[in-house]
């Protein structure tokens, strides 16, 4: 993989990061405006953090309506690899491209912090050169990012091996310390913690790399 689109909503903020971050792994990145029609060309496509459409009604309610979100799902549907990152996980769900939901977080607290993650799963485009049991620290920078989901969905996200990351710490009152997930195929995938904000030791860490890397390299699909 080495063409990346980063989709940019009006209200995102974290999309230079995931730009800079791909540029840092050798992909061509480029962004994609809302209003895109397609995704042609690309191999693998980026929904980046911020405050889409200014997280009216509730994050990604709107921006799950904007015509680039029915050329990711027709991506998605062909095999292409899909993350999205905070508000970006947020918009995949309220577009029904992963299960679940993201709440306010438990106790009412925006947080902004280093967090611990525990790889949990690596069937999936950003956890394949991972490790299970491997821990990652891993910024986040949310409030409303505590993953919900009814107790159908919970057992069938454990039955196919859908969660990718737990927090070590739970946060935010995420279930079952849910810090990430995937779809049934592995190749959408998102998560509230920002791995395009850990990629020095200068920063902090380095360990949003190992995820990166692996979606950067994830198998072309047949989009």
């Amino acid at each position: 993989m080495n063409r990346i689109g980063v989709v940019v909503f009006p209200g995102s903020n974290c999309e230079y990061d995931a730009l800079e971050a791909m540029s840092a792994l050798g992909a061509e990145a480029q962004f994609v405006w809302h209003s895109a029609t397609h995704l042609d060309g690309f191999d693998g496509v980026i929904l980046p953090g911020g405050f889409a459409h200014g997280d009216y009604l509730r994050p990604g309610a709107l921006a799950r309506f904007s015509p680039v979100m029915e050329a990711v799902a027709q991506f998605a549907r062909a095999g292409g690899a899909v993350l999205g990152i905070c508000n970006g996980f947020q918009v995949l769900t309220e577009a029904g491209l992963l299960p679940g939901a993201l709440q306010k977080n438990r106790g009412l607290t925006f947080l902004c912090q280093p967090t611990t993650l525990i790889v949990e799963s690596t069937k999936s485009v950003l956890t394949r050169g991972a490790t299970v049991g491997q821990e990652l620290v891993i910024p986040i920078n949310h409030f409303s990012g505590s993953y919900t989901c009814d107790d159908e969905t919970f057992a069938s996200l454990v039955a196919n091996d859908q969660i990718v990351l737990r927090y070590k710490e739970n946060p935010n009152g995420s279930r079952d310390d849910i810090a990430g997930v995937s779809n049934v195929e592995g190749n959408v995938v998102g998560l509230m913690p920002h791995p395009e904000r850990a990629m020095s030791t200068l920063l902090g860490s380095a360990d949003g790399r190992v995820l990166l890397e692996g979606f950067v390299g994830a198998p072309v699909g047949a989009h």
